[in-house]
């Protein structure tokens, strides 16, 4: 789904109250696997009830979308799933920094809106402060897994993140690119890309135990 709507606008830049995990989810000292950009949800919906002992959070930029979603979650009565609408490039800061040591277990960030030109490039969802604020929630081992169908939108992603020090590729994985999808479920648009027999670009990271702060300034300057 390509239904734009601009980051950078007033009213996506209103930060929002993120409730803490204890009031999303029945168990809430669960792992927690975050999905940035979660759309229409139904990878999260397959993801909660396969593996019932994690759970989950998407974050989404589409308040239609997201109204859509936790309306299924509630239905399905899935307790370690919730859906929440947010720009996370404002609001989810505050809130990774606010998370019990050692609860983020993975985050992804799949196929997200790729605004080709070079003047939207700060539309994008990874921006180096975010990049940072999930490093910092995130313990050594944790993942970061994305991919694209778009070549120049992960290209940019991937030159971020290693910039950035925080993150290796584990050693068996292929360069540039990872073959297969390390989740038990793909999401829509992977299976419908595959399906038109067209590549998907993916990338597996694991965060390391480096300290990020020292590297801000050079994260700007690369982004």
């Amino acid at each position: 789904m390509r239904q734009h709507v601009n980051p950078l606008s007033h009213f996506y830049q209103q930060p929002r109250p993120l409730p803490p995990p204890a009031e999303l989810f029945s168990l809430s000292e669960l792992p927690l696997h975050l999905d940035i950009g979660c759309a229409r949800g139904r990878f999260l919906l397959a993801m909660a009830k396969h593996q019932p002992n994690c759970n989950y959070l998407g974050v989404e930029i589409r308040g239609a979308l997201v109204d859509a979603a936790e309306a299924d979650r509630q239905a399905l009565g899935l307790g370690n799933l919730h859906f929440l609408f947010c720009n996370a490039n404002i609001s989810l800061q505050d809130w990774l920094g606010a998370l019990p040591a050692g609860l983020l277990q993975r985050v992804t960030i799949q196929f997200p809106d790729p605004w080709f030109k070079q003047k939207h490039q700060k539309r994008r969802v990874l921006q180096p402060a975010l990049l940072l604020a999930l490093a910092g929630a995130m313990g050594p081992g944790r993942e970061l897994f994305i991919q694209s169908d778009v070549l120049a939108l992960i290209t940019p992603m991937v030159q971020l993140i290693e910039a950035s020090g925080g993150f290796d590729r584990p050693a068996a994985d292929g360069r540039p690119w990872r073959a297969s999808n390390p989740l038990a479920v793909p999401t829509e648009r992977e299976t419908y890309v595959l399906s038109q027999g067209l590549p998907v670009y993916r990338v597996l990271y694991q965060r390391n135990d480096r300290n990020l702060e020292d590297q801000l300034v050079a994260i700007d300057n690369r982004a």
